[in-house]
């Protein structure tokens, strides 16, 4: 495993471990600050709600992206009222040691002097990920991102999937496009790029495809669940007895050898005498 990938893995694995810690704290506080009727109140949730505080980051590019995560879900929870200079100092508490010390001072003094003024904590994240993410980390989400294909996943979950390998892998406008077309399924794609009107923007790509995602697996479904039903049908018809069919049985018949005689007729034999010049027959036979 290279050391890019390893480091991606840990960043990862540490803002899905700010993230749950959160959520975990956030359940818990939940039980504890309720209002009328048993829902929790706004003003509660703030003021008694457990967060997650951010681990110590010390300027290693692979943690940026994490600490940045618990960062701003800190801020969210329990700062959202303070000023944007009172969110930025209590960041800087966080960020200690190596080569994050040096910048840390600079940054401060800025903010003292005056020289420097952020709209907001977001354009201060923005600043944090470039001074040590870098080319580094930029390279390892772009990487990501060209190895991403949807396979089995629904278009909903592989379009999240693609959101957060391409924010900060540099990929903007139609590269950005070129590459989700890319890992989409072929089936999707060329119904959409064959379209009257086939998408141009990421947005509508994201948009479009997902619809369609959905309508074939909801057709898939159906197609399914008729199957079933027609499988049961006859089913049910194979069980069912079949109808007796009733034949009249016939007798056998006696074998003969030749005309069966008249019922009281008494047969003869009639033997015919011809004379010299006669042409008479007599009916019985001289004795």
């Amino acid at each position: 495993m290279s050391q890019l990938n390893f480091q991606e893995i840990i960043r990862q694995q540490q803002e899905q471990m700010a993230v749950m810690q959160a959520q975990i704290q956030a359940l818990l506080a939940a039980q504890g600050g309720v209002g009328v009727g048993g829902m929790a109140t706004g003003s509660n949730m703030g003021s008694h709600m457990e967060v997650a505080k951010p681990a110590i980051f010390n300027g290693e590019a692979g943690g940026v992206g994490g600490f940045i995560v618990a960062c701003r879900l800190y801020i969210k929870m329990k700062l959202r009222g303070n000023t944007v200079e009172e969110q930025i100092q209590w960041v800087l508490t966080y960020v200690q040691g190596g080569s994050a010390d040096v910048w840390k001072e600079n940054v401060m003094e800025e903010l003292e002097t005056g020289e420097v003024e952020y709209e907001s904590v977001e354009e201060f994240f923005t600043i944090l990920r470039k001074e040590f993410g870098g080319g580094e980390e930029e390279s390892v989400k772009a990487a990501e991102l060209r190895k991403m294909e949807q396979g089995g996943k629904t278009m909903e979950e592989f379009v999240q999937e693609f959101k957060r390998a391409a924010r900060g892998s540099g990929y903007e406008g139609r590269p950005l496009v070129e590459e989700f077309k890319r890992g989409i399924n072929g089936g999707i794609r060329r119904k959409l790029m064959e379209a009257e009107n086939p998408p141009t923007s990421i947005e509508n790509w994201y948009r479009r495809a997902t619809a369609l995602d959905r309508n074939w697996r909801e057709s898939r479904r159906e197609e399914e669940r008729l199957k079933k039903k027609e499988g049961g049908k006859q089913e049910q018809r194979q069980i069912l007895p079949r109808p007796l069919v009733w034949q009249r049985r016939q007798m056998p018949q006696q074998a003969t050898t030749g005309p069966a005689p008249m019922e009281g007729v008494e047969r003869t034999n009639a033997v015919v005498v011809r004379g010299q010049g006669q042409g008479q027959s007599t009916g019985a036979p001289p004795r």
